[in-house]
């Protein structure tokens, strides 16, 4: 737990550096203008962009490096035993079908059922499976799972997510911006520079459209999920990714994939009500009907 946290910690206060730096070499040290009244909107789109699509771009370049130390992942250079053996064969012989380059595959210790693919190129992309799932299901339900996270890799599922929190990310800082500098404005009647409200303001405003954002993120992750299956369905077969599913189901440990990789995992948590807004998956009750259905999209 601790060296999750640390690498949390570590890795985000690098991201930080480095954004900061690409804002000083290019010219950007404010979001006022020259008279320290108006906004500079060109200035304050560079910033939210640089630190919008920065920060998501950055965590994908690095996404693989970071799932492996956050989860212990061991990738089988040389499988030492049948079962490594045959998970190296499976993948490689979904990867071909799905047309995309071979990805690592590694196993990781955990008691949960789970699995997950990560990378920033579909031709050089991470399939890890948990010794819980291996455990747990038979062949055709892990193959169905490992056709699963290969559709992620070969739909491009992790860029096109990190490009729309990027998008979002920037909307978000530059809507939170405008909000303060509107209050700080013409509530508080600051005519230079920008006081405490403006502060105060701009944070409790990027929390609020940041909450309404996440809404968007999570609704292309549920739908990635269901276009993951039905890849999955024809590259295993529909019935083994069904059979797959279901045994998910039947799993007693709750996936407790870190946070920052829970929307890559096949399974996610439960919820209800207002709680399913910001599920990063759809309920296994749903994959299974959209699957039954034949319905590739989802519904």
């Amino acid at each position: 737990m601790f060296k999750r946290i640390g690498l949390f910690i570590i890795t985000n206060l690098a991201i930080i550096a480095i954004l900061s730096l690409v804002l000083h070499l290019l010219g950007v040290g404010q979001i006022l203008d020259e008279q320290g009244v108006g906004l500079d909107m060109a200035n304050l789109i560079i910033f939210a962009a640089v630190f919008g699509f920065g920060g998501a771009l950055i965590s994908l370049v690095i996404s693989k490096w970071t799932a492996k130390r956050l989860t212990g992942a061991r990738v089988i250079e040389t499988p030492s035993t049948e079962t490594e053996a045959w998970l190296v064969q499976a993948v490689q012989r979904q990867a071909e079908i799905a047309g995309i380059g071979m990805p690592e595959v590694a196993i990781y210790d955990a008691q949960d059922v789970n699995a997950f693919a990560t990378g920033m190129r579909r031709n050089n992309a991470l399939v890890a499976v948990s010794t819980g799932l291996l455990r747990a299901m038979n062949r055709d339900e892990a193959e169905a799972v490992l056709a699963h996270e290969v559709s992620h890799v070969a739909n491009g599922d992790m860029v096109t997510l990190a490009l729309i929190q990027g998008v979002v990310n920037t909307f978000v800082i530059v809507a939170s911006r405008v909000v303060g500098h509107i209050v700080d404005r013409v509530v508080f009647k600051t005519e230079k520079g920008h006081g405490p409200a403006f502060i105060i303001t701009s944070i409790i405003a990027q929390l609020v459209f940041g909450i309404i954002a996440s809404i968007i993120v999570f609704w292309f992750s549920r739908q990635r999920e269901y276009r993951a299956d039905a890849g999955g369905a024809r590259l295993a077969g529909r019935e083994k990714m069904i059979a797959a599913l279901e045994r998910l189901q039947q799993s007693v440990n709750r996936p407790h994939l870190p946070d920052q990789m829970a929307a890559f995992g096949i399974s996610g948590n439960k919820g209800s009500g207002l709680r399913r807004l910001f599920m990063t998956h759809p309920s296994l009750e749903e994959r299974i009907e959209a699957l039954k259905r034949g319905d590739l999209a989802g519904g």
